[in-house]
């Protein structure tokens, strides 16, 4: 039985972990596209197609 709780105990810490580092990928994800869009808008007189 002890071993069934650590195994569930590492795998919930893995989750967490998981979890942490996708929600770090999405906000700096997010301010990428913020900025460049921003850039973009900066320079959109500039730009000609």
């Amino acid at each position: 039985m002890e071993r069934i709780y650590k195994t569930m105990r590492n795998t919930g810490a893995a989750n967490i972990v998981i979890g942490i580092i996708m929600i770090a990928a999405g906000v700096s994800t997010g301010v990428i596209a913020i900025v460049t869009g921003a850039n973009l808008l900066k320079k959109k007189s500039e730009l000609t197609f």
